[in-house]
């Protein structure tokens, strides 16, 4: 994949004085973590949330980190939030950070893959206006990078089953 452009020193920094001392201080600007959610059903179904909040759209279940909190527990709760499963993290999907990621502004997110203890009790929570099953190969238009995202997570799976008397 190749690098993405910076958006150059100045945007990265910037200073205050002090309130103490009167000294600049620097104060740098970093993406803010995220985590999002590939929920994996039986028949390469995945969850997605139609989300409540600008930018609104179809999404994976996600959102930012806590401060104090890991990834990995991030993860569990926004998927707990937003869709009412508990899920057991499965792997890393990946890592994405391009800065028009997210139209609001600069993030980072560490996706994982992850599977329901009971899909039944699937319902839209927290930030999501609606959560429904999606087939991998019939998704609705994604917010966000989510399309890529699901694109990536696609390759990693194991070829499905040829169906018989189907051509090759």
């Amino acid at each position: 994949m190749p690098p993405q452009p910076c958006l150059g020193g100045s945007l990265m920094k910037r200073s205050r004085s002090c309130p103490h001392c009167g000294k600049d201080v620097e104060i740098y600007r970093n993406p803010l973590p995220t985590v999002d959610v590939v929920v994996l059903l039986p028949g390469r179904n995945v969850v997605l949330v139609k989300r409540a909040n600008p930018p609104l759209g179809w999404a994976l279940p996600g959102g930012f980190v806590d401060y104090g909190e890991s990834c990995e527990a991030a993860a569990v709760r926004e998927a707990h939030e937003e869709t009412g499963l508990d899920v057991t993290l499965t792997r890393l999907v990946g890592v994405y950070s391009a800065p028009d990621r997210d139209p609001r502004h600069h993030t980072l997110s560490v996706v994982y893959a992850a599977q329901a203890h009971d899909p039944a009790r699937l319902h839209a929570g927290d930030d999501a206006a609606a959560v429904r099953i999606w087939p991998l190969d019939a998704l609705p238009e994604l917010a966000f990078d989510h399309a890529r995202i699901l694109a990536d997570f696609s390759e990693l799976l194991p070829p499905q089953p040829s169906t018989p008397g189907a051509e090759a």
